[in-house]
């Protein structure tokens, strides 16, 4: 019974570390192509959203 109350102690105590561990990327959100405001389109060699050329 004390193996099991132990872990149990061990899980739930590593619980909020994992959890933040999940949701944190460094500070920076994900940008990708559907992600680009009206006029931007993706540039994948600058792996960012730049201005639409126009033609």
């Amino acid at each position: 019974m004390t193996t099991r109350t132990t872990l149990a102690a061990i899980a739930l105590a590593l619980l909020p570390t994992w959890a933040a561990a999940e949701g944190c990327h460094g500070g920076m959100k994900e940008v990708t192509a559907s992600s680009c405001a009206e006029g931007m389109v993706w540039d994948g060699v600058q792996g960012t959203c730049v201005q639409q050329p126009t033609s």
